[in-house]
């Protein structure tokens, strides 16, 4: 613990936090247009095909984003909204695709219960 005479000689410094997401600029989503849509392997534990889109910002960054959800129809021209977030097993991604706005809408091959929400579809009615 410094003393007060140690705090009048140096004041305590403010902890600056890294910004992971910096194509974003602070904003939670940002528009962007696919330039090439393709498959990557994960890192060494894991095995499988991840699909993966490289997409120009509208403040002409580019960024490499992963494509979550069973199957899609993205191709080259695109238009995506792109939001933060990890794939883990992926080098170097570190942006989602969001489903269900723009041209990436909901093409699942099974109807969906849980997570509804962050991939666009609205719930199911219960029928009385």
């Amino acid at each position: 613990m410094p003393t007060y005479n140690q705090l009048i000689k140096q004041r305590r410094k403010v902890k600056l936090h890294k910004i992971k997401l910096k194509a974003l600029e602070g904003c939670p989503y940002k528009r962007g247009v696919c330039i090439k849509v393709y498959t990557t392997k994960p890192k060494k534990p894991n095995s499988a095909i991840r699909k993966v889109a490289k997409v120009q910002l509208s403040n002409k960054r580019r960024v490499i984003l992963a494509i979550p959800g069973i199957g899609h129809k993205l191709m080259i021209h695109s238009m995506v909204l792109v939001r933060g977030g990890r794939a883990n097993d992926l080098p170097g991604v570190h942006y989602k695709a969001v489903r269900g706005k723009l041209d990436f809408n909901m093409d699942e091959k099974f109807k969906r219960k849980n997570k509804r929400s962050k991939y666009g579809k609205k719930g199911d009615k219960k029928e009385n």
